[in-house]
């Protein structure tokens, strides 16, 4: 198996006036190809910081990071956002989505960074809107969608580039228990289909579907099981 993810020593430390907060401590991680991954912790462990610096959000300020045999870690904004562009592919908490898009206009938007002509960027991401189960509501604005079906289109957008990596941060927070685990159903079937998925998430229930959960506690990795 080669390793989509490779990080060594990796700090990262904040300015608070005088002070100087170390949130994480010297992270060593390695994540391979198709690997499901739980990443956990309690509120200030460090993990919204890690994640971050996975989705290439920001720069460690010391440490070593390799994304698919490329060194982001000393990378210029401009170059980290063409890699976020390609190699990562990101779902949040509160969807993201441009409010007066339409659905297949918001899953096609990656692919606008990218360069992509209209048509392809149009089958392609109808495709993709087929595979998260909205075929049938690719003219709909953000507004005229459930929560569920919100988050199907940013899982969507994710998936349009083809992306190493799917990066979610707590991608169930919002939602009532029964969409909940449609959502997750959904990230098995992606991960089924031969994806890297790292899910970022607080509760158990949710970080169970993963096949290796990563707790962070203080900055460092108080744990790191194989679950499946």
């Amino acid at each position: 198996m080669s390793s989509v993810i490779k990080i060594r020593s990796i700090t990262r430390d904040f300015p608070l006036g005088q002070e100087i907060v170390k949130v994480l401590k010297g992270i060593d991680l390695d994540i391979q190809k198709g690997e499901y991954v739980a990443l956990m912790g309690p509120s200030g462990s460090g993990k919204s910081t890690l994640m971050n610096l996975l989705g290439c959000l920001d720069t460690p300020t010391s440490g070593y990071y390799e994304l698919n045999g490329v060194d982001v870690s000393s990378m210029s904004d401009d170059a980290l956002a063409e890699i976020r562009n390609k190699e990562i592919g990101f779902v949040f908490q509160t969807f993201n989505l441009l409010p007066r898009t339409t659905a297949l206009d918001n899953v096609a938007l990656p692919m606008v960074y990218a360069g992509a002509p209209k048509s392809k960027r149009h089958k392609r991401a109808s495709e993709v809107l087929a595979d998260v189960g909205l075929s049938d509501r690719m003219d709909h604005k953000p507004n005229q969608l459930s929560g569920g079906q919100r988050q199907r289109v940013a899982v969507g957008r994710a998936l349009v580039n083809k992306p190493s990596i799917i990066l979610a941060d707590e991608p169930t927070g919002n939602l009532d228990s029964k969409t909940s685990l449609e959502i997750m159903q959904l990230f098995d079937d992606i991960h089924k289909a031969g994806n890297t998925v790292i899910l970022v998430t607080h509760e158990e229930d949710i970080a169970a579907h993963a096949q290796r959960i990563i707790r962070l506690r203080d900055g460092i990795i108080e744990s790191d099981t194989k679950t499946k």
